[in-house]
């Protein structure tokens, strides 16, 4: 994770990337279907890359239930990094501590919304908000039991770096379960 976290502060401080912190977020139902989608790394470290989202959604239920896969892409790097493993939910009070520093109408937003779910309306939505601003008025928002964090745990971390003729470099580093040791292998691109 060290490579990573290195190479991640490079990508925070190119102001050519808007979002650095943005991943393609891979899961897979049950039904085998793959789904993709954009969320934001809120932190990583030796454990893991850690991002938060309502555990009742699409997203939720099938990064918990199979390995998921994350890739950063920073264009102006000419680089990307690729992340396969599986996720876990974080602990109780990492979740409060980081829901509490959310923005007081993400926080009201994590209760209003039954993510991922049919919504008949626009102002079926702005009504459940109405709702909770006035439930949670002149109160701290607690964290929802349905809302929490996931860390990716990898057991495969790929790093690409653009070259020219297409001779890119690619690096593979692999481990049979968290914890364990890793091993290196270069990759023909």
């Amino acid at each position: 994770m060290g490579r990573f976290l290195a190479f991640f502060e490079v990508a925070k401080h190119t102001p050519q990337i808007p979002e650095p912190t943005g991943m393609i977020l891979s899961t897979v139902g049950a039904d085998g279907r793959p789904s993709s989608r954009v969320v934001l790394l809120k932190s990583a470290d030796e454990e893991g890359l850690v991002f938060y989202t309502n555990l009742e959604s699409r997203k939720g239920r099938e990064a918990l239930a199979h390995p998921v896969a994350l890739l950063f892409w920073w264009y102006p790097l000419e680089a990307q990094v690729r992340f396969e493993g599986p996720a876990q939910r974080v602990t109780d009070e990492e979740a409060d501590a980081y829901f509490a520093s959310r923005p007081r109408g993400s926080q009201l937003g994590a209760w209003a919304s039954a993510q991922s779910r049919p919504l008949a309306s626009r102002e079926e939505l702005e009504a459940r908000l109405a709702e909770l601003t006035e439930r949670f008025e002149g109160m701290p928002v607690p964290r929802p039991p349905h809302w929490s964090g996931l860390r990716v745990r990898p057991l495969a971390v790929e790093f690409w770096k653009n070259r020219t003729n297409r001779l890119h470099e690619r690096h593979l580093y692999t481990r049979e379960k968290p914890g364990a040791p890793w091993s290196f292998t270069l990759l023909n691109p």
